[in-house]
């Protein structure tokens, strides 16, 4: 594995969803080409959580664009941060 993956906790091995939002470790890895500006997407079809006043899911399909910087995302600690949603009361949630 190359250095730039060297400090993260959850890529390469196994990893236990978050019970909540607030649990959860968003990981980021230096950008191999940061001299470059180019646009990221995530896309998240099937995000949803628990409306804190019913309990009935709410859905979303979720489309994240940023211009990449001197540092990335790291993609599985997105997808454990949204997945933390699942079975969490969110009122309100903007992203």
């Amino acid at each position: 594995m190359s250095d730039i993956y060297s400090n993260l906790s959850q890529l390469g091995g196994d990893t236990v969803l978050p019970s909540n939002p607030e649990e959860a470790v968003l990981e980021h890895i230096q950008n191999p080409q940061a001299d470059v500006d180019y646009n990221v997407r995530f896309t998240a079809p099937e995000f949803t959580t628990l409306c804190p006043m019913t309990g009935q899911p709410d859905y979303a399909h979720l489309v994240i664009d940023y211009v990449s910087g001197d540092w990335l995302v790291e993609r599985k600690s997105l997808k454990f941060f949204l997945g933390a949603f699942r079975n969490h009361g969110a009122l309100g949630l903007s992203v």
